[in-house]
């Protein structure tokens, strides 16, 4: 068994694209659209995880995706959708990221106090972790000091 991707719903692709993409900086590997079935799914992968992913199609089917589904005609209200959990990533820098996020509107729900785990909130109310790679960051500020803001 091997990991393949992580399947979110969206209500609005343009939206979710610009926070994965724009802002969180992942990259759209494919795209799927199905006049038929009346939905669009595009996939991403995080930066550097490209050559990962190439790698894995010589396996069968492509892995390490993020899976954006997109139905046309849905409206239904898919609530917080905490029930999966929730999508992890490793950055560079905590500190740097989580500002870069917070700059382009996006709410940091648990700041990195500890210099070392984040958590964001997509359009879609998906939590995103984001984890320090290597050894944690000295505490700073602000984020040592923020609060907590909603739930992740």
């Amino acid at each position: 068994m091997r990991y393949l991707h992580t399947m979110l719903r969206v209500r609005n692709l343009d939206a979710a694209l610009d926070f994965y993409c724009n802002k969180l900086g992942l990259k759209e590997t494919r795209r799927r659209v199905d006049e038929k079935g009346r939905y669009t799914l595009v996939f991403l992968v995080a930066p550097g995880d490209e050559k990962l992913v190439a790698e894995s199609k010589t396996m069968g089917r492509p892995g390490l995706e993020v899976e954006l589904t997109y139905n046309w005609d849905g409206d239904e209200d898919y609530g917080e959708a905490r029930y999966f959990g929730h999508l992890a990533y490793e950055v560079d820098d905590i500190y740097a990221t989580c500002e870069r996020l917070m700059k382009a509107g996006v709410t940091i729900n648990r700041p990195p106090r500890d210099g070392v785990m984040a958590f964001v909130r997509s359009p879609d109310k998906h939590s995103i972790e984001l984890l320090q790679a290597g050894a944690p960051k000295p505490p700073q500020e602000p984020w040592k000091s923020m609060p907590n803001t909603g739930h992740w």
